[in-house]
């Protein structure tokens, strides 16, 4: 018995660093895109960078996640550390800009591996009793890891090099792979299924079209330009074959008929409005300390920390509430907390203290730690083992959706914003100029905060501000869609089997030494 429970314990450690090294890549680039840009050059293409991963990991999660269901989890959960570590090799070698885009397509494939397989590995592994506080922590890994991301890319820039933003990657994804490798193996029998080709091409070419639409829209290319209309209609051209395709095939990859269980439809959804919201928080809250306060790029990921933290306790503490009561009431009462915190960061000018800002920061993370943990226990709570892979995938797929596609809205309405406020503070050709000057970072870098007159860096440093608490306030809309969308989400809660009842997910696999 103790043989097994330390087996156990080194399967989920291996599954928790795997979530760790795929989730931090969303983010840690972030705060080196200046260095990476003025060593590599290609300013006008560093929105590839983080473009390609998040691209790749998003089309990759669902398809990896009915792989995982048809053919077992261990082989692809390994597949996608082999891939993502290649690419993170690859991207510490990158020569150009174009290089290193290319090989973060390929650490997002493998990055769209890792996580929901891992958690459905968690699921498959984990009895019911304990599912609440395991599920508790790997999400409390997941959110800590995403808002972690600027923090240490940051210091990693600062204190050594860029590159090793990549190579970092390296020991803890091994350790990940041997875990894996030597400890868990699978007992359950996988029967052959035919793989819908036809679904996994359409679903990945909608999304590249869709993620280069809104990424180049407004910036490289007007948004009524032929150019991103086209790129809208094709996305929206594929994802009607996509779902059309889906009601013909075998086996879907996104089965439509998951869907009609309210718990999992209801779930997806809030997990979309969550993703959108509280990512906005993760990248805009440094550029506010950075550009309003002057703090460095090190300084900026350090504010993020009583968020990440607060986000932790209640990733936990959902985990075991979700045990004692509904997913629903957890739920609530997350989404209200989430509400009170958006509100509160909605507030700030440039007088806000630094401590209130951290309480604020404190709020929306206990708010959102929630959604880390009791969402993916909701999403497969009416399914077997052999479609928790494609309902944790779908689940992990929509949220990174609404993450990568609140954070280019909400960006598009904060560059909107500073840019008419600068427009009208600073008359004339200053203020046209001023108003022009899209990127933050440029604009309120060190160096341009010192070569600018005093009444100047005060207007851009208030205009600043107001553009990302006015932004924080419409975070209000996808926050109030996701309480509504909870309330739907029925009286349904994680089911503890009494003793000698007999559980058909809990023990689906075997955890061995045996390779």
């Amino acid at each position: 018995m103790a043989q097994q429970k330390s087996r156990l314990g080194f399967v989920i450690a291996g599954l928790l660093l795997g979530i760790f090294v795929a989730a931090i890549d969303n983010t840690i680039v972030a705060t080196a895109m200046g260095t990476i840009v003025s060593d590599l050059g290609g300013m006008e293409m560093f929105v590839w960078v983080t473009s390609a991963y998040l691209v790749t990991e998003m089309a990759a999660m669902p398809i990896f996640g009915k792989l995982s269901d048809m053919y077992g989890r261990k082989r692809f959960f390994m597949l996608g550390i082999f891939l993502f570590l290649i690419g993170s090799i690859l991207c510490g070698t990158a020569g150009s800009i174009v290089e290193l885009s290319i090989y973060r397509a390929i650490q997002g494939i493998g990055g769209g591996a890792l996580i929901p397989i891992a958690f459905t590995v968690m699921y498959d592994v984990i009895p019911p009793e304990k599912r609440g506080g395991m599920g508790g922590l790997f999400g409390a890994v997941f959110g800590t890891s995403s808002l972690f991301g600027p923090l240490l890319g940051a210091y990693i820039t600062d204190y050594v090099d860029w590159r090793w933003i990549f190579y970092i990657n390296l020991p803890i994804g091994l350790i990940s792979l041997s875990f894996i490798y030597f400890f868990y193996k699978e007992s359950m029998e996988h029967s052959r299924q035919k793989i819908d080709w036809w679904g996994a091409t359409t679903l990945v070419g909608s999304i590249i079209c869709l993620m280069f639409a809104l990424e180049l829209g407004g910036q490289e290319f007007a948004w009524d330009s032929s150019i991103i209309l086209g790129l809208f209609a094709i996305a929206a051209v594929l994802m009607g074959i996509f779902l059309f395709v889906e009601t013909k095939a075998a086996e879907p990859i996104i089965s439509y008929s998951m869907f009609k269980f309210r718990l999992f439809a209801s779930s997806t959804l809030a997990a979309l409005f969550y993703g959108a919201a509280f990512i906005t928080f993760a990248m805009y809250i440094p550029i506010y300390v950075q550009g309003v306060t002057g703090g460095s790029a090190t300084n900026s990921g350090l504010i993020l920390l009583p968020m990440t933290l607060s986000s932790v306790v209640s990733a936990q503490l959902g985990g075991v509430l979700a045990s004692k009561t509904s997913y629903r009431n957890v739920m609530i009462l997350s989404a209200v907390i989430f509400l009170m915190g958006i509100i509160l960061l909605g507030t700030i000018d440039p007088d806000t203290s630094k401590w209130l800002l951290s309480f604020y920061m404190v709020v929306v993370g206990l708010g959102v730690g929630f959604s880390f943990s009791v969402l993916g226990m909701a999403g497969i709570h009416h399914f077997d083992m052999r479609q928790r892979g494609s309902a944790n995938s779908t689940l992990a797929f929509v949220r990174s959706l609404g993450m990568t596609v609140g954070l280019t809205v909400f960006g598009i309405l904060q560059r909107n914003l500073l840019s008419s406020k600068m427009t009208d503070s600073l008359p004339g050709a200053a203020g046209a100029e001023q108003g022009s000057l899209g990127n933050i970072r440029e604009l309120l870098s060190p160096e341009k905060r010192a070569e600018m007159p005093e009444g100047v860096l005060d207007t851009i440093v208030a205009n600043l501000s107001s553009s990302i608490s006015t932004m924080f306030m419409w975070a209000l809309v996808p926050g109030g869609l996701a309480l509504i969308v909870v309330l739907f989400m029925g009286k349904a809660r994680l089911e503890i089997p009494s003793k000698g009842a007999k559980d058909s997910g809990s023990h689906p696999v075997q955890l061995s030494s045996e390779h």
